[in-house]
C-alpha cells in the first residue's frame, strides 16, 4: 500500500529516506559529470582503435551490468552485438559468483566489466580468461583495487568508478542492492569508450547535455514539487496498489522498461512485468482477463473491508521513446486497455538525442521507484 499523503510531505520523505535514495537520484547529473571526467583522465579520449569489435561482452554483479548491456545494445542501434555474460554461483555475493567467456570469444571481441566491488575474485578470473583468449578488456571499478590491478596486468584499461560519500550507506544490512546512481557511474565511461570505437555517438558535449537534462529532471521530480506537476510522484501514485505491466515500444524504451521493473523490485519491493510491444498484447492479454484484471474484485459480502488490503489490479505503464508512428502498436495497446477496463499510464520523453531521451525515461522511472519505496506502508 502507498501512503499518498507522504508524497507531498518533503520533510516526512526525508525522514523515511534512510539510505539516501532521493539524493542518489537527484545527483545523477553530478555523477555523470564525475564519471565523464574519470573517463577522460583514464585516457579514453586519446584511444585510437583500429575499428569496431566483432562483439561486445558485458559482465558484472547486480542489476547495473544488465542495465549497461541493455542500454549499450539500444543506443548502438545494432551496429555491434552486445551480450550480457550471466554469472553462476551459489549466492549473489562477492567471491561466490563466476563468469565464463563464451567459447567463440577471442581477439576480435571486447569485454566490458562493471565492477563496483574492487576485490571481486570472480571478475579477476574473467579478466585472466580474456587475456588468454586475446580479448580487449575495459573495466569500471574502484581505483587501486585487486580488480583494477588485474585489468592493468592484462594490458586492459581500468577506469576509476565515480562514487559519492553516501554510497557507503548501501553496504549495510537491509539496504537496496545499489545506490540509484550506480548505473550512471558505470555507464558513462563505457559510453565514452563506445563513442571512440564507433559504436554510437556520445562525445563529451553530448555527455554534458545528458548531465544537464538529468539536473532539469531532478528539479521537476524533486520532493518539494507537488504530485500533480511531478512526473515521478504521479507515476508512483498511479502504481499504488497495482501490478505494473510495463509495455515498451522502441529499443531505448525496452531497455528502460527492464531497468524500471528491476528498480521496482530492488528499491520498492514491488513486482512488475516488462514486455515489448506488440508481443505484450498477446502475452499479457489473458492476465488482463484474470484475477488481476480491474473488474476481478467481486463485491464479496463476507470480505472484511477494514482489515483486508485492497485487491491488487494490473495497471499498464506504456513507455515510448518517440511519438507513435504509422507502425506503432500504441493504439492497439490503448484499445486493449479500454476493452479490459485497465488503467494505463503513458510516458514519452521530450525532444533531444537518444541519450537525452534515455536519461529522461530512466530518471522518471527511478524517481517513481524511490517514491514508492519511501511512501510504501505495511
Amino acid at each position: 500500500m502507498l501512503d499518498e499523503s507522504l508524497l507531498d510531505a518533503p520533510e516526512a520523505l526525508a525522514g523515511a529516506d534512510r539510505f539516501g535514495l532521493l539524493r542518489g537520484v537527484a545527483e545523477s547529473g553530478a555523477r555523470v559529470r564525475t564519471a565523464a571526467r574519470s573517463a577522460t583522465e583514464s585516457g579514453i579520449a586519446d584511444l585510437t582503435p583500429d575499428g569496431r569489435p566483432r562483439s561486445v561482452l558485458v559482465a558484472g554483479p547486480g542489476p547495473a551490468a544488465g542495465g549497461v548491456a541493455d542500454l549499450l545494445r539500444a543506443l548502438s542501434g545494432g551496429s555491434c552485438p552486445v551480450s550480457l555474460i550471466q554469472p553462476t554461483g551459489v549466492a549473489p555475493l562477492p567471491g561466490a559468483l563466476r563468469w565464463t567467456l563464451p567459447g567463440w570469444a577471442g581477439p576480435l571481441d571486447l569485454l566490458l566489466i562493471a565492477g563496483p566491488d574492487a576485490a571481486d575474485p570472480g571478475l579477476a578470473e574473467l579478466v585472466e580468461q580474456a587475456y588468454r583468449r586475446g580479448c580487449a578488456v575495459v573495466a569500471v571499478t574502484p581505483a587501486g583495487g585487486p580488480l583494477a590491478d588485474a585489468v592493468i596486468q592484462a594490458r586492459g584499461l581500468a577506469v576509476p568508478l565515480a562514487t559519492t560519500s553516501y554510497d557507503a550507506e548501501f553496504d549495510v544490512e537491509g539496504a537496496p542492492p545499489a545506490a540509484p546512481g550506480t548505473l550512471w557511474s558505470i555507464l558513462i565511461p563505457l559510453l565514452a569508450l563506445a563513442d571512440r570505437i564507433g559504436l554510437l555517438s556520445a562525445p563529451p558535449d553530448a555527455l554534458g547535455q545528458l548531465a544537464d537534462r538529468l539536473d532539469q529532471l531532478a528539479e521537476r521530480c524533486g520532493p518539494a514539487i507537488p504530485t500533480y506537476t511531478n512526473p515521478g510522484k504521479t507515476l508512483a501514485a498511479d502504481l499504488a496498489d497495482a501490478l505494473p505491466l510495463i509495455w515498451t515500444e522502441g529499443l531505448i524504451a525496452h531497455a528502460v522498461g527492464r531497468h524500471f521493473a528491476t528498480e521496482l523490485a530492488g528499491l520498492a519491493g514491488r513486482p512488475a512485468l516488462a514486455a515489448e510491444l506488440p508481443e505484450a498484447l498477446t502475452t499479457h492479454r489473458t492476465l488482463l482477463a484474470g484475477a488481476l484484471a480491474a473488474g476481478a474484485d467481486p463485491d464479496d459480502f463476507f470480505r472484511d473491508r477494514v482489515e483486508q488490503s485492497p485487491a491488487l489490479h494490473a495497471r499498464i505503464v506504456l513507455l515510448r521513446e518517440s511519438a507513435p508512428g504509422p507502425l506503432s502498436a500504441t493504439r492497439a495497446a490503448q484499445q486493449l486497455a479500454d476493452e479490459r477496463d485497465t488503467a494505463l499510464s503513458e510516458l514519452e520523453p521530450g525532444t533531444g538525442s537518444d541519450l537525452e531521451k534515455a536519461a529522461e525515461l530512466l530518471a522518471i522511472a527511478d524517481f517513481a521507484a524511490v517514491y514508492l519505496a519511501l511512501a510504501g506502508t505495511e
